[in-house]
Order: C-alpha cells, then sequence, then structure tokens
C-alpha cells in the first residue's frame, strides 16, 4: 500500500493498491470526467469558483487513479467540478501546472499530493494572495512551516500511531497464537521514508512491551509483492522456524503469505499495516491477524470538506488533520 512518497502519504501510502473500489463504491459519479471550471470566475472570498483541482503524485499509481474518480464522485454530488492533473512524479511540472490554474482564476480550492513538499513554497504563497484555500500531504514541517498556516491545511498520517498499532497486534498475535514466543520476520518501509523512524520505534516499542519473550530474528526492506515473496522465501532458508511477519505495507504481507505457501510451510501470525481490500479479505477468512487500516473513504470526505468550508474564509487559518486509522481483525 506505500505508493505516496511511502510512509508520508502511504495511505492515500504509505500511503494504497485497491483504494479504488473502496473509494467508488463510496462516491457514485454522475460525470466521471475530468471537469473544466469557469475562467472568468473571480478569486474573492464569495466569488471563488466550486472547482478543485487535485494533484496527486502521479495518476499511473492505481490508488491514485481511484482516489481522483473517488474525488471526482464526491466532489460532484456535492455540486462542485474537479479538475484531475497528472504531474507524472515530475515535481516542476506539478508547480507548474497548479501555478497556472491558480493564478487563473479557475481554482477555488486546491488538494495537492506533492512530489517535493519544499518545491511548494512559492506556490502556497501564490494560492494564499489568491485566496484559493490549498490542502497538502504532510506535516507542516515538510513545507518549511511551524504549523497550521492561512488558507492551508496539512492532512498525514500519524506513524507514531500506526506503528503502536502494529506492535501492539503482533504482540497480541503472538500472545493468543503462540505463548508469547514468536520468531518475527519484520519488514519495514525503506531507508530515507518519512516518518520511518517513528513508525519503527513505536512498533518495536509496542511487540516489546506486549510480548517481551518475541524475537525479531530477521529485517528485510519491504517492496513490491514480487520482491518481497522472493526476500521472504530466502529468509525462510536462513531461518526455518519463522512463524511472524509483521509488515509495513499490504504487499509485503501478502507476498510473505506467498513465501511460506510456496515453501509448504503454515504462518501463524501476519499483521500489516495498510488495509486494501485484498488484505482485509484474508483478515476476514483468518489468513492475516490483523490490519491497521487506513481509512481513505474518510480522508477523502474530510479532505474535501474541509477545503469547502475553507472557501468561505480563505484567509483563516487551516488545520493539522491526520488520516483515519482503524484497527480490523476478524471480528471487528
Amino acid at each position: 500500500m506505500s505508493i505516496l512518497r511511502s510512509h508520508r502519504t502511504r495511505a492515500l501510502s504509505g500511503l494504497a493498491l485497491g483504494t479504488a473500489a473502496v473509494m467508488l463504491a463510496a462516491c457514485s459519479s454522475s460525470d466521471p470526467t475530468t471537469a473544466t471550471a469557469n475562467p472568468a470566475a473571480g478569486t474573492d472570498a464569495g466569488k471563488l469558483p466550486k472547482t478543485m483541482v487535485f494533484s496527486p503524485l502521479s495518476l499511473k499509481p492505481p490508488a491514485l487513479k481511484g482516489l481522483s474518480e473517488g474525488l471526482k464522485g464526491y466532489g460532484g454530488s456535492q455540486g462542485w467540478q474537479i479538475i484531475v492533473q497528472d504531474p507524472n512524479f515530475d515535481p516542476t511540472k506539478q508547480v507548474q501546472s497548479l501555478n497556472e490554474v491558480i493564478s487563473s482564476g479557475r481554482a477555488g480550492a486546491a488538494w495537492v499530493i506533492a512530489v517535493a513538499p519544499p518545491s511548494m513554497a512559492q506556490l502556497i504563497k501564490t494560492a494564499q494572495s489568491k485566496g484559493v484555500p490549498m490542502l497538502v500531504n504532510g506535516k507542516p514541517e515538510e513545507y518549511g512551516f511551524s504549523g497550521a498556516q492561512p488558507g492551508i491545511t496539512f492532512d498525514y498520517i500519524d506513524q507514531t500511531a500506526g506503528g503502536t498499532a502494529l506492535g501492539d497486534q503482533t504482540a497480541q498475535c503472538v500472545s493468543s497464537k503462540l505463548g508469547g514466543k514468536g520468531k518475527v520476520l519484520w519488514l519495514q518501509s525503506a531507508t530515507g521514508s518519512a516518518g520511518k523512524a517513528e513508525f519503527d520505534g513505536a512498533a518495536k516499542q509496542a511487540l516489546q512491551a506486549g510480548a517481551p519473550n518475541a524475537q525479531i530474528v530477521q529485517t528485510l526492506i519491504a517492496t513490491d509483492r514480487t520482491k518481497s515473496q522472493t526476500d521472504v522465501g530466502a529468509a525462510l532458508q536462513g531461518h526455518p522456524d519463522l512463524d511472524v511477519v509483521m509488515a509495513a505495507n499490504d504487499e509485503a504481507a501478502l507476498g510473505a503469505l506467498g513465501a511460506f505457501a510456496a515453501a509448504g510451510k503454515k504462518l501463524p501470525c501476519v499483521i500489516d499495516f495498510g488495509g486494501n481490500p485484498e488484505v482485509l479479505k484474508d483478515v476476514k477468512a483468518g489468513t492475516i491477524f490483523a490490519s491497521v487500516a487506513l481509512q481513505f473513504e474518510e480522508d477523502l470526505k474530510q479532505s474535501f470538506d474541509t477545503l469547502v468550508k475553507m472557501q468561505s474564509d480563505p484567509t483563516a487559518e487551516g488545520q493539522v488533520l491526520t488520516v483515519p486509522q482503524k484497527i480490523i481483525t476478524a471480528t471487528s
């Protein structure tokens, strides 16, 4: 599920393959096409067009494509037009395209998943000067601010909360299924991922607190499903007694399941952070013990609704939001 600047936006990231189905099921659209706005609209608070520009990292990842479709559906149901841009992971293109639509008066609000947050500094100033509210993914510090700003809302994944929940659920599985003495393979996010230190530290602390006799015998970098399956298969050669997988994303967890199945081994405890539909299906089937699931549908709604509210007074200080999380088990 980590496709949005890894941990930084995993959830929309870290961060989520399969969100399209979730979004579209909840947000029906009467017009699935990208909309255009009235270029003659003014930029005063009361005259801003009901047009929102959405600029994700790229439209190539299925989750981001699904998020754009979900936004068009939900926004359309509220009487808004949505302009979807595709910077294709190019920070310069992203800033230029956003600057054009904001400066021209076509946009009445903007939701940005920034390719490179530091590149947004001047654009944010432009949006503030035009009175166009913005919501950007990440913490204020990533954009050079110390807190919420006039006309700007920040929305990020709480890595500490996510890591704590992942470690705690792993401890619960080790305690309930393995008598508290599991051999843990930890599939971590890549070095340099935003929020990695907070996430990993919280996960390890929660695991040790809840299952002090559990042993982390190896750590690997969680990547895509195919590589994760290969890497976990190799880990099993050196540690055939592995019986717990704690994964930083959905694809790594699913890859681990594939590796154990290929080796003819049972995997009593799999816990992941992400919660795409395939993982949640395995949770309900009992194959995965628990998933710390990012609630993308709720985040879409809170992001859109916040921008709509901000439009009534673009000079007011924005908010600092977090992407909702929920622990999903076979019984919850």
